[in-house]
């Protein structure tokens, strides 16, 4: 096989395994492309690939909601709630509402074990308040 035709031949197997692709992605609503892409999520490679789109893609849609997962990320709060509830206490408030809507649509509000927590937990998810400083009579 002449040498100028390598390029055309991997051109060709990566438009094919392209087309594949899509149209996995369109029939059946994309059931069929699954199991492939959480096979590909097991590669480092493509795992890392994935996550870079992934969050490019949540940082065009929702800015705070892209910093307050890297926050969250970085303090390790997927692997204690302890660490996830200081975490939390460190967002700002708009991080902390575009996180709490997140998890709130998706149905995963962690579970508070006592009455203090779960009323901290409540304090985090209502508004903030900004308390005025200069209403009342001045002290002599």
């Amino acid at each position: 096989m002449p040498y100028y035709l390598y390029p055309v031949v991997v051109l060709g197997a990566l438009i094919l395994i392209f087309g594949i692709f899509a149209f996995l992605a369109r029939f059946r609503g994309g059931r069929l492309l699954r199991p492939v892409v959480t096979f590909l999520a097991k590669v480092p490679l493509f795992r890392k690939l994935m996550t870079k789109a992934s969050a490019a893609a949540l940082e065009r849609q929702n800015p705070d909601l892209a910093s307050a997962l890297k926050k969250l990320e970085r303090a390790g709060a997927g692997r204690d709630p302890l660490q996830a509830q200081r975490a939390l206490s460190r967002l700002t408030p708009d991080e902390r509402q575009a996180y709490l809507e997140a998890i709130g649509e998706q149905g995963a509000l962690p579970q508070a074990t006592n009455r203090s927590e779960r009323r901290r937990l409540e304090r985090m998810q209502q508004p903030t308040r900004r308390r005025g400083g200069g209403g009342g009579k001045k002290r002599r």
